[in-house]
C-alpha cells in the first residue's frame, strides 16, 4: 500500500471507464464474446502509454474530484443510451430471452457445482 501523498491529494487523479455493455448483448451460446470484441478497448486502454489515453464515445475519464462529489461516491456511471431500451420493437423474441436466461442459469449452476466439488476436496 502506498503511503499518503505529502500534498494531501489522492494518488488516483483519474478513473478511466470503458462502456463495453451498452448496446452489446452477448450470450453464452448464440452470440458469444470473442477476442475481436475487445479490440477497441485494447486500443483505447493504450497500455504502452497510459498518459496518452484519449476519450472516445465509449472510453471516458473522470477526475477524482468529480467522482467524490457524486451521491455516495457512486461509480454507477452511464453516458451512452441503450438503444434496446428506447425501442421495444427491437427486443429479441421471448423464446430467445428465455433461452438466454436458461443458458446463464445453467452456467451459474455448473460453477456452483464445481465450487462444491472443490470445497469437498479440502
Amino acid at each position: 500500500k502506498k503511503p499518503a501523498r505529502t500534498d494531501g491529494k489522492a494518488w488516483t487523479e483519474k478513473l478511466w471507464i470503458y462502456d463495453f455493455r451498452t448496446n452489446r448483448h452477448f450470450t453464452l451460446k448464440e452470440n458469444t464474446l470473442s477476442r475481436e470484441h475487445l479490440d477497441d478497448f485494447v486500443k483505447c486502454y493504450n497500455a504502452k502509454n497510459i498518459l496518452k489515453r484519449t476519450e472516445t464515445e465509449k472510453f471516458h475519464a473522470y477526475s477524482y474530484d468529480d467522482l467524490i462529489k457524486r451521491d455516495k461516491t457512486s461509480l454507477d456511471i452511464f453516458w451512452l443510451k441503450d438503444e434496446s431500451l428506447e425501442d421495444t420493437e427491437n427486443l429479441p423474441p421471448p423464446e430467445v430471452i428465455a433461452q438466454e436466461i436458461a443458458d446463464n442459469l445453467e452456467t451459474a449452476l455448473d460453477s456452483i457445482n464445481e465450487l462444491i466439488v472443490s470445497l469437498g476436496k479440502k
